[in-house]
Order: C-alpha cells, then structure tokens, then sequence
C-alpha cells in the first residue's frame, strides 16, 4: 500500500462502502426477482417513493394500481391484501436501497469536495460513478415498465442490461477505491504482462456469463432440464429445431441455457489456465494469490450452478449463486489490477 493509504483512508472507508451497498442491492434484487416481486410498484416516484403505504386506505389504493397490471390479471389475480404486501416490501427494500446509495455517494461526496479532499486525478472518476449510479436507476425502472404492458415478465435484454450495469458500477468503484490504496506504477515485466492479457480474457468471458445469467433469469430458462451434466437428457440436446439461429441464441429457453452452461466450462477451464500459468512463472506474491482464490471461487460457483440447476433455481440456491458471481467479479477486478499496477 502507498503512503498516504491513512490519510485516503474516510475516502477508501466511503467508496467500499459503496461496494458493499451496490453489492446488497444486487443480492435483494435476485431475491425480489425470483419471489416475483419486482412487479409490485407500478410507478417510479423518487421523492414521495421513499415511504411506503401509510394505512389501509394507503395499502389498498397502491393494490387497486397492482390490480391493473399483466402481472395480477395473468398470474395473481387471487392475491389478498396481504399476499400483495409481501410482494411489495421486496420491491420497496429494493428501491430503498438504490435511494439510500445516491445518499452515501452524494453527501461524503459534497463534503470530501468541500474540504479539498479529492484530487483533481479523482474528481473526474467520481463524476463518472455518479453518471453510472444515475443510468443504474433509470434501467432499473426502464426494465420494471416492460413488465407492465402486456406480458408479466420483464424483458430479459433490459433486465440483463441492469444486471450488467450494477457489476459495472460496483467494479468500477471498487477499481477507483485500489487506485487510492496501491500506487500506479505499471508492472512490465514480461510474466506478469501474460497474466494480465489471460485475465483481460478471463474478465471478458465472465461478463459474457454475467450476461447469459441474466438472460437465463430473465426467461425463467432455469426451470427446464433440470439435469447434470446431461442436459435434457443429452450431452448437446437440438437446439436448432425450432426458430432462427439469433433466436435460438438470444431468447430460445432451452438455447439460453446452453450457452449459459458451456460458458461455465469456459470460463472453470480458463481459470485454471491462468492458476497454472502463474505457477509456472515467478509472479508477486499478491498476484499468486489472487489467482489461487480466483480459481477457488471458479470451482464453488461452477458447483454452485449446478446444484442451482438441479433444483430448478430455488430462491435461496439464486441467491447464493448470484452473491458468488459477484464476489468473483471482485477477485477477477484485484488480480487484474495487481497484474497492472505494482
């Protein structure tokens, strides 16, 4: 770590922080995805959003809303009161959660800014998370609004579009929270520069992942051939039969699937590609490690699909699975950073 780490220390306090609650409101939006919740609130209200139903006559006019969407006519139009609050409150931690992080960022901000505590170096990368967090939200309600049209489900191009943006937040703000902690000296060694274009690769490949999860959530693809490591009982089942190859690609349950499954292979051979370059090779001691969880978390998450899989996504299985690719996102961006910067 640099010398000035104790005097950026409220700033790396602040921005992990930040992490921490985009990471917390990723995990809550799985869970308010799989419990069918994200459909609730049929309206996007920053300010007066923030408090929730009041009273009885409160709770029954935000259900007479709820009543009018595809979402109540198609597959809950037998909800009391009660069952629809429990939808709600899911929705509403959700969005709680995005209003309480543009508070965290916004106020330290105002007062690191004030009290000349962030460079001119910084400024413009802070500017840059703002308009990410501000894009964050507004797909966040871009994806909800396609859900209430005609068809209860929300696009899974939108939602894969939200999904990806908050691991692009979270990382970048985690990539601006190391650049303060460890110095920008760039590593040239020739191993060390191999490794880093392997785990440009390996980051590559795992937001391609992140995606195709998404796409799997966001069609529900999850719930059928719910088999390992035969996949509706064949070893590569006939995804071509029905509709066009972008079809089979972009929106066929059983073609989404695929892909999200033989990405896993890609990406658990890939890892373990970079672990034995690295111990092949006379790396630092960070980068070595790095590396060694990275293709721990590899394995438990591969594991974890698949158990995910073969229960046909239970919510707390979703859940944890999720957290895992978020916290291998996080490995993927420290060994990445380590192979750059000394």
């Amino acid at each position: 770590m640099n010398s000035s780490f104790s005097q950026n220390r409220p700033l790396i306090i602040w921005l992990f922080t930040g992490c921490l609650l985009i990471a917390t409101m990723v995990v809550v939006g799985g869970i308010t995805r799989l419990t069918g919740s994200g459909l609730s609130i049929v309206e996007w209200d920053v300010i007066m959003g923030t408090l929730p139903p009041l009273n009885d006559a409160q709770w029954e006019e935000m259900f007479e809303k709820y009543k009018q969407t595809p979402q109540y006519i198609h597959e809950n139009f037998d909800f009391s009161t009660e069952e629809f609050k429990s939808i709600f409150w899911w929705e509403y931690i959700h969005r709680l959660i995005g209003r309480v992080i543009g508070i965290v960022f916004l106020i330290p901000f105002l007062y690191f800014y004030f009290t000349k505590k962030i460079s001119k170096e910084l400024l413009p990368k802070l500017l840059v998370l703002f308009v990410m967090g501000g894009f964050q939200g507004f797909l966040g309600w871009f994806m909800v609004k396609s859900g209430l049209s005609k068809d209860p489900m929300v696009s899974h191009y939108r939602l894969a579009a939200h999904l990806t943006t908050a691991f692009l937040t979270f990382g970048y703000t985690f990539w601006v929270a190391l650049g303060i902690i460890y110095s920008h000296k760039k590593v040239n060694d020739v191993p060390t520069f191999k490794i880093k274009k392997y785990l440009n690769v390996f980051f590559f490949l795992l937001l391609i992942q992140i995606v195709y999860g998404a796409f799997v959530a966001g069609l529900r693809a999850g719930k059928i051939c719910n088999t390992f490591p035969l996949m509706c009982n064949s070893l590569v089942p006939d995804i071509f039969n029905n509709g066009s190859i972008l079809h089979t690609i972009f929106e066929s349950h059983m073609g989404v699937q695929f892909i999200h499954r033989t990405l896993a292979y890609i990406v658990f051979a890939f890892a373990l590609f970079i672990w034995w370059q690295a111990k092949k090779h006379n790396l630092s001691l960070q980068i070595k490690k790095a590396i060694n969880v990275l293709l721990v978390i590899v394995i438990l998450q591969f594991f974890l699909g698949v158990i995910t899989i073969l229960y046909a996504v239970p919510i707390s299985m979703g859940v944890i699975h999720q957290m895992g690719a978020f916290l291998l996102f996080a490995v993927t961006l420290f060994a990445m950073y380590k192979a750059r910067y000394q």
